[in-house]
């Protein structure tokens, strides 16, 4: 599913984090897959200035992690460790899942990545990826 973060992730920040609607629309995105930034801003419909800023402030919450392949960004869902902040993050994304806001979120990516004009075929993006079929 998703990695764990080496740090602790303090409630407050965590908070903090699930409490903006762009920020849990992300989360809801990560949550089964690595998703490259490009498909936020098709899904999401929003700049990716505002989708950046975004995910920095997720990366510094400690609960979405980054890699860079080439010139592309990918990102992924970070548990926490601390049994109280992963609970509550679990939590989250279990309401997410039954949210139908949510559901055609999800529905939009799949969309973006492997419909007609996908993303993949415009741009040459890289397909979201499953978490466990990931290398390190």
């Amino acid at each position: 599913m998703s990695g764990q973060t080496n740090g602790k992730v303090p409630l407050e920040q965590l908070f903090r984090a699930l409490a903006d609607p762009t920020r849990l629309r992300i989360i809801n995105l990560v949550a089964e897959q690595e998703v490259c930034v490009c498909y936020f801003t098709e899904v999401i419909a929003a700049p990716q200035p505002k989708i950046s800023r975004h995910l920095a402030y997720l990366r510094r919450a400690g609960i979405v992690g980054a890699r860079r392949e080439g010139k592309w960004m990918h990102y992924r869902l970070l548990i926490p460790r601390e049994a109280h902040a992963g609970s509550i993050l679990e939590s989250a994304l279990e309401a997410l899942r039954q949210d139908k806001d949510m559901q055609r979120d999800r529905a939009r990516l799949q969309r973006a990545c492997c419909g007609p004009k996908s993303l993949v075929q415009v741009l040459g993006a890289p397909l979201p990826a499953r978490i466990g079929s990931l290398t390190s």
